[in-house]
């Protein structure tokens, strides 16, 4: 068998086709971890649910564009790619016309491909740039709490994330990792564009075989590697700050701060002083009041900071910490801490944010961009925080704060989406069903029968990666992958460039789109360009022609040892950070001077509505984490082997402690009913003691398979509150939700969303607009 290279956002491989249709994959020589998500590619090339060819909901070939509580409940018409793209490109002409590009929004949250070329949000922007503009998001769902909060403090989100301390640097010179979140494994897989060479798992087993002392604050005690041999500190959901600000107030109190640091790299350290000693609100911030709060011991919490405080100390959260009301307090926090201790700059000490939450926080490869497709310039200014979808769909005309600003949702009429699934990663899924039915009409570009495909009106069959021609390359990847084409397109579909390039022509901007280039001739001009850059820079790499025939590059350069702002501790006169102080600010005047008071000016504890000591736990005692799969990336692929096999009785595993299991007479492997009142969700029960007691874990990425307000698949966005963090990032809240569970004794429903949804196969072109238009079979 002939494989030919590929990657993906989850590793880079091999692939070949067996007699059978299936893909043979093997991984990348060179990875010392492959990741298992690549046996989910196996079946995807002929899955069920692939969809075969364009297709327009019979409701809206009948009555024409307009809201329609009908959407995602009628069947579709199937009809050839002439009609669809006619059609279409008179929908845009009338929206255009009637309410300015504003009125069109380009969502396409991104993960489809880790192609550069063909990459599906990438390639809609561009296109709707080159028809006018259209209404945007901004930020992300992972971390679009901290992309606002990071710059107010340290000046730069992108500094945090992308250029923290790198693992060798940690593993050689830490004495103490205190990990709020852990570091999940689990997601170190995963790096957008791709990663051939998985490094974090083996610097994880560094740790353990160096015997750094790891604390691991989290209630789930699989959120580090058992390898590592943490000591666990099981706190209660939703309540790091609390810890955190206890922390701070031991080191104060005991005199354990560094005063100095404090005096030359911070700004507004008093004010948050006086908040520790409870100068303004009588309550001092100590570990007693911490322990009441967080249910850790007062004890543990004074001898954490004292350790802390003794050691190199480098302190790290998840992204998971940001994704809960008030999301901004425990990151900001964790910077003061590691302010108060003294170590930022230093190696193997400070804080970091992500590590375990994306493969390439830490990493260790070279730090430059690789070859990419230009989106153009967008004439409309108008956008949205990404998680405002809901509310932008609900609530046009409506006011709302974001960083200091206020903004107005616009009047969308059209929705297009290529390579996303807003019905995964968004929260209170019965809300968003609501919302998608108001534009006139909604358009999705999927390889697959997506819970968000069935929710639109038109639905255009796109190609997998395997089935066309790219390249990808992570961020700090250690190779460019030439990803060949392994197999023919399925059925009708086509990749998005020629999409769009179809749609371009009939509305007259088919050049200004493909700039006469096929794909092929794309991936020459966009690697010839990113090399000629290169070589200005000194860099020599190979043509085009011989990288394609290689398969790889191997990139030049590698970032190994790395401390997060070394040149600003060096120098902070000549290297200041980029705040309106130069400093790191632990007071913001500036995020004080918005006047929110979900987000004042310094870290504070902030109880949210979301937690298990506060009243809404009396109706729902069980803290659900909705966190990201082991199985798969996001919802990708959960039709695949690997994705099945994790699930229990047909559905989602949701993991919940014996003594909880016990007091509902639930038993491992039963299906359960696990609600709330936005909704409810069947799951399959697993019992495990690596949770603490009062919480229960059901990962986000079954598909959404509902029926009324009930998802039988096990998706638990039927249960989070749409909800933003706070008024200044109006980011995501969905890591946390107060259900109950309990066992589902009758017959569970099957599950449906292994299989097309109703399709009416038409023989030829459907008339225009009006009732019977659409011709029988």
């Amino acid at each position: 068998m002939n494989l030919r290279p590929s990657t993906s956002h989850w590793g880079a491989f091999s692939a070949g086709l067996e007699a059978d249709g299936r893909v043979r994959v093997e991984p990348h020589p060179e990875d010392p971890a492959p990741a298992p998500l690549l046996g989910n590619l196996t079946g995807s090339l002929r899955h069920p649910t692939r969809i075969a060819a364009p297709a327009i909901r019979r409701g809206w070939l009948e009555r024409g564009p307009g809201p329609d509580p009908a959407r995602g409940h009628e069947e579709f018409v199937e009809v050839g790619w002439d009609e669809a793209l006619d059609r279409l490109a008179a929908e845009f002409r009338r929206i255009r016309d009637e309410h300015g590009n504003h009125a069109i929004f380009g969502g396409s949250y991104g993960w489809a491909s880790a192609g550069r070329f063909h990459h599906a949000q990438g390639q809609l922007h561009r296109f709707l740039n080159a028809f006018g503009g259209f209404t945007s998001s901004r930020n992300t769902y992972s971390y679009g709490t901290s992309a606002v909060v990071l710059p107010h403090v340290v000046g730069s989100s992108a500094e945090v994330l992308r250029n923290g301390s790198s693992w060798p640097t940690i593993v050689e010179n830490t004495d103490l990792l205190v990990a709020f979140g852990g570091v999940p494994e689990k997601n170190v897989f995963i790096t957008p564009g791709g990663v051939t060479r998985h490094h974090t798992p083996g610097f994880l087993a560094r740790l353990g075989e160096r015997g750094v002392d790891v604390a691991l604050v989290s209630p789930l005690r699989a959120d580090i590697p058992a390898a590592v041999h943490p000591r666990w500190y099981p706190i209660r959901p939703a309540t790091d700050t609390a810890l955190l600000l206890a922390l701070a107030h031991t080191l104060v109190t005991e005199g354990l701060h560094d005063r100095a640091f404090l005096d030359r790299y911070c700004t507004g350290y008093e004010e948050f002083e006086r908040y520790l000693l409870g100068a303004g609100d009588g309550v001092p911030k100590d570990a007693a009041w911490a322990s009441a709060i967080t249910e850790l011991p007062a004890a543990d919490i004074v001898a954490l900071a004292r350790r802390m405080a003794a050691a190199r100390t480098f302190i790290t959260v998840t992204w998971s910490l940001q994704r809960i009301e008030h999301g901004e307090q425990p990151v900001w926090a964790a910077i003061a801490l590691a302010a108060m201790l003294g170590q930022i700059g230093l190696p193997g000490g400070g804080f970091g944010h992500g590590y375990g939450s994306m493969g390439d926080t830490g990493d260790i490869g070279p730090d430059f961009r690789g070859p990419h497709l230009s989106q153009g310039i967008n004439p409309v200014q108008e956008f949205i925080p990404v998680a405002r979808i809901a509310d932008m769909l609900l609530d046009p005309g409506g006011s709302y704060d974001y960083d200091g600003t206020v903004r107005t949702y616009p009047d969308i009429r059209l929705v297009h989406w290529a390579g996303g699934n807003p019905f995964h990663h968004h929260q209170d899924l019965n809300r968003l069903r609501t919302a998608f039915s108001r534009p006139d009409t909604v358009v999705v570009q999927e390889p697959y029968w997506t819970a968000s495909a069935r929710q639109a009106d038109f639905v255009l069959p796109a190609t997998v990666p395997l089935e066309r021609e790219d390249f990808g390359s992570g961020r700090r990847d250690t190779h460019l992958v030439a990803m060949h084409q392994v197999a023919e397109p399925f059925a009708q579909a086509r990749d998005d460039h020629a999409i769009l390039a179809g749609l371009a022509a009939r509305l007259g901007i088919e050049e200004r789109f493909t700039e006469g280039r096929s794909p092929r001739a794309w991936l020459a001009h966009l690697y010839e360009s990113w090399r000629k850059r290169l070589l200005d820079k000194g860099i020599s790499v190979p043509s085009f022609v011989d990288f394609w025939t290689a398969g790889e590059l191997r990139l030049p350069g590698a970032d190994e040892y790395r401390t997060l702002f070394a040149d600003f501790r060096s120098d902070p006169v000549r290297n200041p950070l980029p705040t309106p102080s130069g400093r790191i600010e632990i007071t913001s005047r500036r995020v004080r001077s918005f006047g929110y008071p979900d987000c004042p000016g310094h870290p504070a504890w902030l109880e949210p509505s979301e937690w298990l000591g506060g009243p809404r736990a009396e109706r729902f005692p069980l803290l659900l984490i909705a966190n990201q799969p082991e199985t798969r990336l996001h919802s990708q692929l959960d039709g695949g082997a690997v994705s099945q096999a994790g699930k229990v009785a047909g559905r989602e595993a949701i993991r919940l402690h014996p003594e909880d299991a016990r007091a509902r007479g639930i038993a491992d492997g039963d299906v359960v009913r696990v609600f709330n009142d936005r909704g409810a969700c069947l799951a399959g029960a697993v019992l495990s003691t690596r949770l603490r007691t009062g919480v229960v874990q059901l990962p986000t990425g079954a598909w959404f398979d509902p029926v009324d307000s009930l998802c039988i698949h096990g998706n638990p966005n039927v249960l989070t509150a749409d909800l933003p963090a706070s008024r200044l990032s109006q980011g995501c809240t969905g890591q946390h939700v107060l259900v109950e569970i309990e066992r589902y004794d009758r017959t569970p429903p099957p599950v449906t969303i292994g299989a097309p949804p109703r399709i009416e196969k038409v023989r030829r072109r459907c008339r225009e607009h009006g009732a019977g238009s659409v011709p029988g079979t």
